[in-house]
């Protein structure tokens, strides 16, 4: 397998001598789905953020180490640029809510200042929304708000709007934990499909979850990087004992 992603004694901090993520190592393959995984406030967030230079938005905030996305250290390169290669989804779904269901799937394009012809912008919209199984569902609507969508209708548009700049890869930050157990299937499903297309990371609380899904399993705790290996192997025979009572509910 290819590696699309590297990241090299990776450290963050919000107050000095204080680290969020502590010298992380890990390789990300390409075409998988790599969960991460830990309690409250182990820095998984906070490392999926890095990824996309969105732990900048904070102040004070220090890192060191490299994160490689195809072999150049997007710590050095124009963070529009990054968050173009690395597209974002969040906890709650969370489309534009002034801007109509094409506009939303458009919104990178328009803030980068990409100019699409008109027939560009249909071609865009239809194909994102049909990646994401929306088109059928929202063809004859494409002129209202977003927020008129359910909220699992909401987080495909928003998977939609992430993919519409062709990114190599998807973080996604607890991108089910607001939707119905139907909804949330659906999400899952959709990114089964979604990884013959690119890589994706997400972050989550729901074991099974990550169980299902994932190719590849990051445990975390207190910033630290436990065990990260293949998710079968780790949920069956975890090499840490930490993980393994993660795994078995002793803590969380």
């Amino acid at each position: 397998m290819n590696h699309i992603l590297e990241l090299k004694d990776l450290s963050i901090s919000y107050t000095p001598g204080k680290f969020a993520v502590n010298k992380v190592c890990a390789t990300i393959e390409e075409n998988s789905i790599t969960a991460i995984m830990g309690p409250s406030g182990c820095g998984k967030s906070t490392l999926l953020r890095a990824i996309n230079r969105m732990h900048e938005l904070y102040p004070d905030i220090k890192i060191s180490g490299e994160i490689l996305l195809k072999g150049n250290n997007i710590l050095q390169m124009n963070p529009m640029i990054v968050r173009r290669m690395a597209g974002m989804v969040f906890q709650h779904p969370n489309p534009f809510p002034t801007m109509s269901i094409a506009n939303n799937v458009l919104a990178g394009y328009n803030l980068n200042g990409i100019k699409l012809s008109k027939g560009g912008k249909e071609e865009i919209v239809e194909s994102c929304l049909s990646s994401v199984g929306l088109w059928n569902e929202v063809k004859d609507s494409l002129n209202k708000m977003g927020t008129f969508l359910s909220g699992g209708q909401q987080q495909r548009l928003c998977i939609a709007r992430a993919l519409a700049l062709k990114p190599d890869v998807l973080l996604m930050d607890e991108p089910t934990s607001a939707l119905d157990p139907i909804a949330t299937n659906r999400i899952e499903e959709l990114l089964l499909e979604l990884k013959k297309q690119l890589t994706i990371i997400i972050v989550t609380h729901n074991m099974s979850q990550a169980a299902r899904i994932s190719d590849h399993s990051m445990f975390m705790y207190l910033g630290d990087l436990i065990e990260y290996g293949n998710t079968e192997q780790m949920f069956t025979n975890p090499k840490d004992k930490k993980t393994e009572e993660y795994l078995n509910g002793q803590f969380g």
